[in-house]
Parts: C-alpha cells; sequence; structure tokens
C-alpha cells in the first residue's frame, strides 16, 4: 500500500470567503425607505466586503435611505447603531470591518429616553 501524494487541487486563499450573501436587517422605522423589505441581501464574492461597501449597496437605488444612514461625508449617523455579526462596529473597524458570505448586518437607532 503506498500512502497517498500531495492533492493537486489548488487551495483556496486563506481570506477567501464562499460565494453568497451578507444579509442587512432594517427596522421598521427605516423599511419605507427600502422599498418595504425588512432585508436586504448584498451579494459578496470570493473577497469579502467591508461594512461600508455593504451599506453602499444597499443605499444603491435608495438614496432617501442612505441619508438616513450616513451623513454627507459618509460617516455612519450618531443615531444609527450597525451591529456586524452580532457586534457594534465601532468597537471594531467601523466601517472597514469585514464581512464575509453568511454575515449579518443589523441596523438600529439608538433608543434615548428615561
Amino acid at each position: 500500500m503506498t500512502a497517498p501524494g500531495p492533492s493537486t487541487s489548488p487551495s483556496p486563499p486563506l481570506d477567501a470567503a464562499p460565494t453568497g450573501t451578507v444579509r442587512v436587517v432594517l427596522p421598521g422605522a427605516l423599511r419605507e425607505l427600502a422599498g418595504g423589505l425588512g432585508e436586504v441581501e448584498v451579494p459578496v464574492g470570493a473577497e469579502a466586503l467591508t461594512v461600508r461597501q455593504c451599506l453602499d449597496a444597499v443605499a444603491d437605488g435608495r438614496p432617501e435611505l442612505g441619508r438616513r444612514l450616513r451623513d454627507e461625508t459618509g460617516a455612519v449617523r450618531r443615531h444609527v447603531n450597525v451591529f456586524a455579526d452580532g457586534a457594534d462596529i465601532r468597537s471594531r473597524e467601523g466601517q472597514d470591518t469585514r464581512l464575509g458570505a453568511g454575515s449579518v448586518v443589523h441596523v438600529l437607532p439608538s433608543v434615548a429616553g428615561g
């Protein structure tokens, strides 16, 4: 019996993600601006997306939604919280936080009161 030789099929790059989608979940207050959708799926290829690219895709064709999420400089508005896979992007890499296929982004308005 001989030992199997090394695999001849190329390995995918370590940073490659399978092709799929990132799911963006919108609160009720923003759904009207998204054509009534509670979720928007953003396609992701072999390379991961950033939150910035994901929000760009969500706002594409929905300019009023884009203005409610980010200010004129492109920063996420102070009263909007964005969570990528359960973590606040402000405690990670901000809009440069990387997302792969299967990631879930939640957009939530800040809640004030007492």
